[in-house]
């Protein structure tokens, strides 16, 4: 098995979830339901009632010790942050941002989901992908299914410590499994259906909250779990969830079945539009900033539905100038743009890049704009 540390996504969620923080909360912590150790924590008190406020232990923020663990490699750079903000998307159906405060993952070690990312084998026999069957063939051999794990924690306050209180599992499912025949060799893949993936996903789920529930730290806490098809390789947007259930007690739910979807803009190899109103709107927007600019490199965005509905957008504007003038003037013209072309209500995010560096971002978040250009300090 090999891990890969994905510290790009890391920041940038840690970037996304404390971008609307002010003052911060000093308290003192504990760890699971029971007074295990105590230290000095503050809390960011956000200015946004959709954000959570973050739990900080001694200033600092805490990653997970499972954030960036894979079966194997995917090169889809998009996959980690939709895997990321997907979850949490989902975790507020379950746990208040006025009510829990969120901190990455810390119950789950490194060692445990190396081990459960792996195959069952004699040598591990906590594995849940299925073990080898000794084929290579790409429609005989038995697929890794299970890509990577995310967990997220939501503590309350309780006697004056903050205690786990709700905790969010991602489950990440390969769409394409790449494999090898021999170490270094070609990279072959197998295709996994929709139905195998939701076999699987749903297999999964049941035993690692099983095994959850065995952790004392865990104990009857509510679980969310999240099941995420993982965008292939070559597809120009990341992957979303498809499925998700809660835990009140030993086993899950029912399953809710999620109707979420990305798409590439503009789109490509003759792909029809999920919506042809928000591809229209896109085309103006880029059209227009690029008669300001038009030595632009390039206009790209992933727009994030659920179902026909547009909920978010991601654009990317790639420049080949980086003077401060230049840069400060098409912001703020990107921003109005924006506001005139862009469908009203969706969440932005719009960056503004050359080759080497990113040079400005403008964001709009519950109708909110906001913008920055980054070597104007």
């Amino acid at each position: 098995m090999k891990k890969f540390l994905k510290t790009t996504s890391l920041l940038l969620m840690c970037a996304l979830l404390l971008s609307a923080c002010g003052n911060l909360q000093n308290s003192s912590l504990s760890s699971g339901g029971g007074d295990t150790g105590k230290s000095t924590v503050q809390t960011t008190s956000s200015s946004d009632s959709s954000s959570y406020d973050v739990l900080l232990s001694g200033g600092k923020y805490k990653t997970s010790p499972i954030s960036g663990l894979t079966a194997a490699d995917n090169s889809n750079q998009f996959n980690s942050r939709s895997f990321e903000s997907g979850l949490m998307s989902l975790s507020k159906k379950q746990f208040s941002t006025n009510s829990y405060v969120f901190q990455e993952g810390q119950v789950l070690s490194a060692s445990t989901v190396t081990n459960w990312l792996a195959r069952k084998s004699k040598k591990n026999s906590s594995g849940l992908n299925p073990a080898s069957n000794g084929s290579t063939d790409e429609t005989k051999r038995a697929p890794m299914y299970f890509q990577q794990m995310l967990e997220e924690d939501y503590l309350t306050k309780q006697d004056g410590k903050y205690k786990l209180a709700g905790m969010s599992i991602g489950i990440a499912m390969n769409k394409v499994d790449y494999y090898q025949k021999k170490q270094y060799g070609a990279t072959y893949k197998t295709t996994i259906s929709t139905e195998q993936q939701k076999e699987q996903g749903q297999r999964i789920a049941q035993e690692v909250v099983k095994r959850l529930r065995a952790n004392k730290q865990v104990g009857n806490i509510p679980i969310v779990v999240g099941l995420y098809s993982v965008a292939p390789e070559d597809t120009l947007v990341g992957g979303t969830y498809f499925q998700y259930a809660v835990s009140k007690s030993s086993s899950l739910g029912n399953w809710s079945t999620l109707g979420y979807k990305n798409q590439m803009l503009p789109t490509v190899n003759g792909e029809n539009a999920i919506n042809s109103s928000d591809s229209d709107a896109f085309t103006n927007f880029k059209d227009n900033i690029q008669d300001y600019f038009p030595n632009l490199s390039g206009v790209t965005a992933q727009a994030h539905y659920d179902g026909t509905n547009l909920k978010s957008m991601d654009v990317t504007i790639n420049t080949q100038f980086d003077g401060l003038a230049q840069i400060t003037s098409f912001t703020q013209f990107v921003q109005q743009s924006a506001s005139k072309y862009l469908p009203s209500g969706a969440d932005l995010d719009i960056n503004i890049q050359t080759v080497d560096a990113q040079q400005a971002v403008v964001t709009r978040t519950n109708g909110k704009f906001n913008s920055h250009v980054y070597n104007a300090d």
